[in-house]
């Protein structure tokens, strides 16, 4: 249309960008509903003892994440056609957009580095909580108890037992006496500190290396727009 040269080549270079953007917003979008209804984290996320259930702060990062994606795809789409049709207005919007964006992904990431161990520690604690109650129910009581059925499902979906080498033997001698059955039947050796803490880590790492390629791309996007925005208000065509 209007734009020649240089500024013509960062119109479709912005074009590009946007649409890396927009494919980025629905990998994220993806990530999120995958991490909100994977088998294993839904299974530990779902699960309730004595009207407690575990702590929400993950689901609350992941539903984040799926807004945060949804988001993304609009405003992609619109520096896309913004870019296209050289429409100063949609890519003054664009731009817009893309600053609250990077301003809200900055404050959430300075967030959630302060608070990283945050989620960690509270599955952890719930955990822990859960574990003496069912040790102390199981040794007191032939009955299956509340306690025992969740404990058991840490374990058996996580593949571990007790909260630590000790724990972890101790659990295993009582199961093997009769008086317990916790610890899953596959006779692994991990402790459920260290299983809850590889499990939650890598999902947060995956967090931050999305935030890190996000807003990259949003520098450029927003150096681009503005030059684009430039260049179309200098063009003789308009």
């Amino acid at each position: 249309m209007g734009v020649e040269g240089c500024t013509k080549c960062i119109k479709y270079m912005l074009f590009i960008l946007n649409f890396f953007f927009w494919l980025v917003g629905g990998v994220i979008l993806g990530m999120g509903l995958w991490m909100r209804h994977e088998p294993t984290t839904s299974s530990l996320m779902g699960l309730e003892f004595e009207g407690a259930h575990v702590p929400s702060t993950f689901y609350m990062c992941v539903y984040i994440m799926i807004g945060l994606g949804a988001i993304m795809m609009v405003v992609g789409f619109l520096g896309c056609y913004g870019a296209i049709q050289e429409s100063q207005c949609l890519l003054g919007t664009f731009f817009a957009c893309l600053v609250i964006l990077f301003a809200c992904e900055v404050a959430g990431g300075i967030l959630g580095f302060k608070n990283r161990d945050t989620v960690t520690r509270e599955v952890i604690n719930f955990y822990d909580s859960v574990y003496d109650k069912a040790e102390m129910e199981s040794l007191t009581s032939k009955d299956t108890k509340a306690a025992a059925v969740v404990l058991r499902t840490f374990h058996e979906t996580l593949n571990c037992c007790g909260k630590g080498t000790v724990t972890n033997f101790l659990t295993r001698v009582t199961d093997t006496l009769g008086q317990t059955n916790l610890c899953p039947s596959s006779g692994t050796s991990y402790n459920c500190h260290d299983r809850i803490e590889e499990l939650l880590s890598v999902k947060i790492y995956v967090f931050g290396i999305v935030a890190v390629v996000v807003a990259i791309i949003m520098i450029f996007e927003m150096i681009f727009s503005m030059v684009l925005c430039c260049g179309i208000r200098n063009s003789p065509v308009y």
